[in-house]
């Protein structure tokens, strides 16, 4: 029998212990070796580095300190910087030499004896380099050389050479590697008499926790756990098995939350509290048990609220998604996302979020991928059927580990049906409006159409006497016709505008724009109540994401309202009175703001909190509901805007409205 046969025949043929005690060795060994290797590893390279940087050190400090010798060309001191620097502490030992050299390449001085190898001046610094490092072979001898360049402001004038010892760290390297293998012998020594020891006391109770390790691999986790000789314990009969609200103390005393009760700490039948005698072997092999019946116990309860939360997904009654951050794809979905979204189960699942709503969903998805924690709310979101139908939802999402991925999972609620509420009372509010400036409008179109009147008249009455117009005449007529009609063209697009019901899908508005369609249909109005417009609008402004009719709906409700804190201040007769608006536009930082300001009567400092709150009117009964702000502040929400207002008793009020640039807006953290 050959030396290969022989070794094979006794590993399949040996007993545990010895199996044991020589697995156990040859993986210190090998452990040992591998551990040795590494850290020879880390050693020579970490005190490579450390050597490196020791040499930069002493190369940079002599650079910073001997520029100014070079450029007063004082050699002796030179020298001394460099001799104390090489003999400084244990530098002598690690210091083989120091030379300087100007930028021309002439040496101006070293710490050597004798004549400088040539081998020494190979280490060039490369441009734009401030140091370099080379292994050198000097006169048989590994030396470090370091390189470093000496500056005089953006000249280089020099450079410094300092030249380290390699020998000094493979001494180091050398002590330890002793010191090292000395303990892995000690080590090894150490094992050898433990594993020999432990070795006679395991192989016990290995026969009981073979079955029950070969039924479990089988996925037989209904097998009775036995507990000693002639002794079953069948754990259907644990309480807190078959009744999952029922805790068991063992197991849950470590959860967080309230503690079981007393009632069930301990039950009489449990093996749990009946530890056999014998060594930790023995207790092993309970604590196997005991893992058995913690696996049974989890996974029922496991199952249970699988089936539990799947029934809650399943029929909850709004959309609900789990995302996959990486791919931006659904994993899962519920029915009800089936219903409302049109898409078949099978067409939704592997779909990418982004297709069902492009904008809005790539801000949540970005908030999770960057990093973000915690559930996120996300208000008003514009979702698209299968059938391209927009449709507005509230999203609230939150991050949840999906099958070993990193995902988000998305509860939806429709909202369009309230969405359409609000805009019919806001439509509502539009109609009231309209009434309010029908005067002011009537105006406005009168004019052009007087205009228009007396032009054409003027061309009637020059056919009827048969007098020759000049052609100057006619053509200052007809352009002059041609410009009223466009401006009572304008007046009735823009009150086409103001009066129509708003999209879904919103603009880039330039927020100049909606002030002044309000404008050109109220100011005539206002200056006959001697109310006179302070305009200062900023030019080039960054659009905001709205609607420009709505815009105009908030415009027309604030500057209404100033009117009437200006009616109450003074009298339109009152020819001393501050009837003034004031609107001006600009951007602050990140958001771009109007401001309404009036030098009405001002309003109470405990008022100022109830201001926007639905029905709240500090007027007489009859004069208004306490809609008008109401609807304003939640048209600005609405855009990611906010509303701020100051005041002061007799002296006036701003309102200001701001809003993020177009693109800046995004949810909130729940």
């Amino acid at each position: 029998m050959t030396l290969r046969e022989t070794i094979i025949y006794r590993a399949t043929h040996s007993g545990l212990r010895e199996k044991l005690l020589l697995s156990m060795l040859a993986a210190v060994l090998f452990i040992s070796v591998a551990i040795a290797l590494v850290s020879r590893y880390i050693l020579v390279s970490s005190l490579t580095q450390e050597l490196e940087m020791r040499g930069k050190a002493v190369a940079h400090s002599i650079a910073e300190r001997g520029g100014s010798y070079i450029l007063d060309n004082e050699t002796p001191k030179l020298l001394t910087l460099i001799f104390d620097e090489a003999k400084l502490h244990q530098r002598k030992y690690l210091v083989s030499y120091i030379f300087i050299e100007d930028q021309n390449g002439k040496v101006l001085a070293h710490t050597l004896t004798r004549h400088l190898p040539e081998v020494m001046l190979t280490n060039e610094i490369p441009a734009g380099a401030l140091d370099s490092i080379e292994l050198l072979d000097v006169d048989g001898e590994p030396i470090y050389d370091v390189a470093a360049a000496i500056h005089e402001g953006l000249y280089r004038i020099g450079t410094v050479h300092v030249g380290l010892n390699k020998s000094h760290i493979d001494s180091l390297i050398g002590k330890l590697r002793v010191a090292f293998l000395g303990f892995i012998t000690l080590v090894i020594i150490i094992t050898i008499f433990l594993a020999s020891w432990l070795t006679r006391y395991i192989t016990k109770p290995v026969s009981d926790l073979t079955r029950l390790s070969d039924e479990i691999s089988r996925g037989n986790f209904d097998i009775p756990l036995k507990l000693g000789p002639d002794e079953d314990w069948d754990t259907s009969n644990c309480p807190a098995f078959t009744n999952t609200d029922l805790p068991c103390w063992n197991f849950d005393q470590s959860r967080s939350g309230p503690q079981p009760g007393e009632a069930h700490r301990k039950c009489a039948s449990c093996g749990f509290y009946r530890k056999h005698e014998g060594d930790e072997v023995v207790q092993l092999g309970d604590s196997f048990r005991n893992m058995v019946w913690s696996i049974k116990l989890y996974r029922r309860r496991l199952r249970e609220s699988e089936e539990k939360y799947r029934s809650l997904f399943d029929s909850g009654p709004d959309p609900i998604f789990v995302i996959d951050c990486e791919t931006d794809e659904i994993r899962d979905a519920n029915p009800r996302t089936v219903e409302l979204y049109g898409y078949s189960k099978e067409e939704i699942i592997g779909m990418k979020f982004l297709d069902l709503g492009p904008d809005h969903n790539a801000k949540c998805m970005s908030y999770f991928i960057e990093g973000g924690s915690g559930c996120v709310y996300f208000p008003k979101q514009l979702h698209y059927k299968q059938d391209k139908e927009p449709f507005f939802v509230n999203m609230h999402a939150c991050p949840i580990s999906y099958r070993g991925r990193h995902a988000v999972i998305i509860a939806v609620t429709d909202i369009t049906e309230m969405i359409e509420k609000d805009a019919q009372l806001i439509q509502a509010g539009k109609m009231k409006s309209l009434g309010e400036m029908s005067a002011g409008v009537a105006h406005e179109i009168n004019q052009p159409l007087n205009a228009i009147k007396m032009g054409s008249e003027f061309l009637s009455l020059m056919e009827e006497e048969n007098m020759e117009v000049p052609k100057d005449d006619f053509l200052e007529v007809v352009r002059e016709i041609s410009t009223q009609v466009d401006r009572a063209a304008e007046i009735i697009n823009t009150l086409r505008s103001f009066g129509r019901k708003s999209d879904l899908i919103e603009e880039r508005v330039d927020l100049n724009q909606p002030i002044n369609a309000v404008l050109s249909m109220l100011r005539r109005q206002f200056e006959l109540d001697n109310i006179r417009f302070k305009l200062d609008f900023a030019d080039d402004l960054p659009p905001v994401s709205a609607h420009s009719n709505r815009l105009q709906q908030v415009v027309f409700n604030l500057v209404a309202n100033a009117r009437d804190a200006i009616n109450d201040a003074s009298s339109p007769h009152d020819k001393n009175a501050k009837r003034r608006i004031t609107i001006r536009t600009g951007q602050d930082s990140l958001y771009v703001y109007a401001e309404v300001e009036d030098t009405g009567s001002g309003i109470n400092e405990d008022d100022l909190d109830k201001i926007f709150e639905p029905f709240f009117t500090t007027k007489e009964a009859g004069q208004g509901m306490g809609l008008g702000l109401a609807i304003t502040y939640g048209i600005v929400k609405d855009y990611g805007g906010e509303m701020k207002i100051t005041s002061e008793i007799d002296k006036g009020t701003v309102f200001r409205m701001q809003f993020p640039a177009s693109g800046l807006r995004g949810g909130s953290t729940t």
